[in-house]
Order: C-alpha cells, then structure tokens, then sequence
C-alpha cells in the first residue's frame, strides 16, 4: 500500500485493466463456478448496484427492478430509490420508473402473519404475484441482501433462496446479490452466495465496504460472462479501479486466505453466538438472536432502548450499531473477523454488563 501510494495513487481504469484481471484471478478460488467475469470501476456500494441494475438491464432488455421491504442498497438517489424504507425517500424523487417493493423474509414479525412452521415460504412465493400483477410486465432483476443488514440483520432460511431463483429461473429474472455487508467473509464464507445463500446461486454478485480491508474505498460487481454486456462509457467512475484501490483489494484477498480467516470466523462466531443466546435466555428485554458468522444481532423492545444500549456499550468499551439508522430495535453485534476467542468473551462480558445497566435503569 505505502509503495503504491509513493509511486501513484491515481490512474484511469483503461490504465489498470491488467491489474483488476490480476486480482479477479485471485478472487476466482473464492466464488461460486457460476461467476465467471468482472467489472471493478466503482470504489462504492451504491454505485456497484448501479452498475449490477445496468447490466441486468441491458442484458435483458427490461427496465424493473424487484427489491425488498427493510432493504439497504445504498446512498444514491437510484439506490436509495431500490431500497425499502419510505423515511430515507420521502424528500427526494427517485428514479427507476416500475420498480418495486416486495415483503421481507422476516420471520419475527412476518408482514404476512405467518408462522415459519406452515408458512411454505409464502413470503418467497408471492413474489410470482408482485410481477404478475404489479410490476410492468418488464422486470430485469431481483436485488437482494442476503443478509438484510441494515433493515435488522433478517437472515431468511435457507429455503427461501432456492423459492426465489426457482421464480426468477420461470421468468427470465436475474438475481442480483448485494453483498456490500455479507461478502469478504463476513458470514463464513468468502461471500454468503457461495455459503449460507448458496441456493440464490446470484447471476450477479455486488462488494464493497470490507473489500479495502474498511480503510479504503473499492468496489466491484462479479457476474457471469454473457452478463458482460456494458461498454466502458455506459459504467465508470473517476476513482474506480485506481491503483491505491486495486492494491487494496488485492491485499485484502490475500490477507483472508493467507491468515485463515473463514476459519477463524467459523469458530469465534459459534461462541459468540452461543454467548448471545444465553444473554437471550437470561435478560427479558433480549430476543431474536439472529444472523450468520460474525454478522450477528439481537432485538431489543424498542428503538430507544437501541440508543441507549449503544450508548451503555460504548462507554463499556464495546461499539455495537443499531439498526434502519436508529429507527430499528434491532442491536448488531459484528466484531472484526480477525476477533479472537477471548476478544469474544470480553466482549460478552461487556455486553452482559451493559444489559444489566440497562434493566436497572
């Protein structure tokens, strides 16, 4: 990073194509065999689902996109326009004309008031009557998290997945799997899609965020060839598939296999996970443990009990995040990926102190 930075930090993506082949290769072990091509000139979430709706767009000559109820896809006025929640919209106009919004796979508070025991994955199988009946007749593709990350860490079950691209499969949708929070081994596995969600198997697959190992910025979306149709001019941005970024991304790569950390995640997260059923079990106001791998959260009864246990953590040294940016009552719990066991136990330790506070205030 530092000799990059010396020698140049910015070129034009025509400049680094050898480079972002480089690191595709690299990535390659990493993703599932379905995902066979690139496109690395966004260095943002937002715009990497930009890119991913315009490739589903052209390449099937259809202009809807399906998103989901409590879904984040960024901070664009078009992503922002696919992601499902009315508060961060309702100053603004957003395009994508004919897109819309279908209910989430919530299974704590089902929209639909079903119980996960006999529901048969309703939540999936209306899906088939939103494009029928609601869309325009021309829906491209499906966008979804596989873990909805911001509209409380709702993790579907697995089944949910293969309902979606069986539907999808019936009528010619590409799926489109935002995984700007769950990918770079957040979950477990290097992306959720070829782990937890592998039965999306995504025609598309956006990363960001932890792609640049946080620090800094870098996306890109991963696709199967024939998905490939974009010209240079029709998708790019000035920093993306900048030198500094490549390198980044590379280094990352690079740093999750060499330091065995998937594995690392598959263990600390069984820990940390059993620590917060316990907490559940032992503190009233705790329910719904939930997520995969270090993406963990519970609920708490309300958003105002969210704000003040992130406050209570944070001066117990903890740092904890909430959920819909503070309209939620869900707490994430996502430490970093390199967490050891005993970080895991400190910081249950902390956040046992931290509910006990709360419930004597």
């Amino acid at each position: 990073m530092h000799a990059q930075l010396d020698r140049c930090a910015h070129l034009s993506s025509d400049l680094t194509k050898a480079k972002s082949r480089e690191i595709f290769e690299l990535l390659r072990a990493f993703l599932p065999d379905h995902i066979d091509s690139y496109w690395f000139r966004d260095i943002i979430g937002s715009t990497a689902n930009e890119c991913a709706v315009r490739m589903a767009q052209k390449a099937t000559g259809r202009t809807d996109v399906v998103s989901l109820f409590l879904s984040h896809h960024g901070q664009s006025i078009a992503a922002t326009g696919m992601s499902g929640n009315a508060f961060r919209q309702r100053s603004f106009h957003l395009p994508i004309a004919g897109s819309l919004k279908i209910p989430a796979p919530d299974c704590a508070r089902c929209f639909y008031r079903q119980v996960p025991e006999s529901c048969g994955m309703l939540c999936a199988q209306r899906l088939e009557d939103f494009v029928e009946f609601a869309s325009s007749g021309q829906v491209a593709a499906l966008i979804i998290e596989p873990v909805l990350g911001n509209g409380g860490n709702i993790t579907p079950p697995v089944e949910y997945y293969s309902v979606l691209r069986d539907i999808c499969d019936r009528h010619g949708i590409l799926i489109i799997a935002d995984e700007v929070q769950t990918g770079f081994g957040r979950t477990g596995t290097f992306f959720a899609s070829n782990g937890y969600a592998k039965e999306l198997k995504p025609d598309i697959i956006t990363f960001a965020k932890g792609a640049g190992g946080i620090g800094i910025p870098v996306a890109g979306v991963l696709m199967r060839k024939e998905l490939d149709v974009l010209e240079s001019w029709e998708h790019s941005t000035t920093s993306g598939a900048n030198p500094l970024a490549l390198v980044a991304l590379e280094a990352t790569v690079k740093y999750i296999r060499d330091h065995e950390i998937l594995e690392n995640v598959a263990i600390v997260s069984k820990i940390l996970r059993d620590g917060l059923t316990e907490l559940s079990a032992f503190f009233p106001r705790v329910s719904n443990v939930k997520g995969i791998g270090l993406m963990l959260a519970f609920d708490l009864p309300s958003a105002a009990d969210v704000a003040r246990f992130i406050a209570i953590s944070r001066e117990n040294g903890v740092i904890v995040r909430g959920s819909r940016y503070g309209f939620g009552n869900t707490v994430k719990v996502r430490p970093p990926l390199t967490t050891t066991e005993s970080d895991v136990h400190d910081i249950l330790t902390s956040l046992r102190t931290s509910l006990q506070q709360l419930e004597s205030e």
